[in-house]
């Protein structure tokens, strides 16, 4: 097995803030008009998803700085990116395509807002992990994995990790 789950990673206090902190209404959203760097075909109101990037290895947003429990519960030793991301609900469950995040060797983790019907996927160990609100996924970014969208919500949040 080359993931880990942790379901309630965060205490509700701290997970609050970061949930209210993206799921005001005053945060920023930016479009983004490919899901993966397949060049997938995809129905168009699944083909864009909305990010949100708080850290790219140059640029860090003082908001960031509430990531830090999740940091430390990751044993994270340099970060690479951190980057929110917002898939619109569709009428049917979308299955992106498999990308992976970087061409190098590095970890990843998916920590999820809200409890959706959508989930992440990992080729390799043939896993489908459920979207649910402070569970945090672990695993090999630079290995094959997808996500998707939900049915059940206005949309499927969460917020990426990239690091050594």
């Amino acid at each position: 097995m080359n993931y880990k789950i942790i379901d309630n990673a965060l205490p509700q206090e701290e997970f609050k803030l970061i949930r209210d902190t993206i799921f005001s209404n005053s945060f920023p959203w930016n479009l983004s008009t490919e899901v993966s760097d397949n060049r997938e075909v995809l129905p168009i109101h699944a083909s864009y998803y909305f990010t949100h990037l708080f850290w790219n290895g140059f640029i860090a947003e003082p908001a960031s700085e509430m990531f830090a429990p999740l940091l430390n519960l990751m044993e994270c030793k340099a970060l690479i990116r951190i980057k929110a991301n917002l898939y619109p609900s569709t009428s049917v469950l979308i299955e992106h395509e498999n990308h992976h995040d970087y061409d190098f060797s590095h970890k990843a983790a998916i920590f999820s807002l809200n409890t959706n019907d959508g989930f992440t996927i990992l080729k390799e160990d043939n896993v489908k992990v459920e979207s649910v609100e402070n569970r945090l996924l672990l695993f090999d970014a630079s290995k094959a994995h997808r996500s998707t969208t939900c049915t059940n919500k206005k949309c499927r949040i969460n917020v990426n990790f990239n690091y050594f």
